[in-house]
């Protein structure tokens, strides 16, 4: 039912996921995934959660230092933050879908979790630890949006040839712009530590 749902927004978006239209594509009747998810919310709480489930190898791979000797936790944060960004951009809207039930304190609490582990792990308390992972990932999910909402005015043909919405990224670098405010948030928590 899930995998249903997830083609659905992939194909239509998130104002166009019903419960209507979901019953239809499963041929059941739409009290019948009243059984399943009491609400569209908590369905979407269920698609959230598939979205940043991890699926990233980088995750697994061996934590080595880079040459320029960052720290383990620093790249283990790097990496929370890149994989939770693939799985948004997996899915049409996906930052919407991960957002909106967040704000609602519905599902996604994985992300959350890695990231506050990763910065945990360089030596940070426990609060400082939450309150940057919460950061970290309101970044990612604005970011993400944000590419999200270029792509399909992109693909819906609404920005004239040559237009440059965002002056920002004008050579449509999002990935490295993305990285480079990463960067400036694990290099800032590390100044917070030294500081302190």
């Amino acid at each position: 039912m899930a995998e249903t749902a997830l083609r659905i927004l992939d194909e239509y978006g998130l104002p166009d996921l019903t419960m209507r239209r979901l019953a239809a594509a499963l041929d059941v009747q739409p009290s019948a995934l009243y059984w399943h998810f009491p609400n569209k919310q908590s369905l979407l709480a269920e698609l959230a959660d598939r979205i940043v489930a991890p699926r990233d190898a980088r995750r697994d791979a061996p934590r080595v230092a880079s040459q320029a000797g960052e720290r383990d936790w620093a790249a283990r944060t790097r990496s929370e933050a890149e994989s939770l960004r693939d799985g948004l951009l997996a899915y049409r809207d996906g930052a919407e879908v991960v957002s909106s039930t967040l704000a609602l304190g519905l599902g996604a609490s994985g992300p959350g979790e890695r990231l506050t582990a990763a910065i945990e792990s360089g030596g940070f308390d426990a609060e400082t630890s939450r309150r940057a992972a919460t950061a970290l990932a309101h970044f990612v999910l604005g970011h993400v949006s944000h590419e999200q909402q270029r792509l399909q005015y992109d693909s819906l043909g609404v920005l004239p040839d040559g237009a440059v919405p965002d002056a920002l990224d004008a050579g449509g670098e999002q990935a490295e712009s993305f990285t480079f405010g990463v960067t400036l948030l694990v290099e800032g928590l590390e100044r917070h530590r030294v500081t302190r």
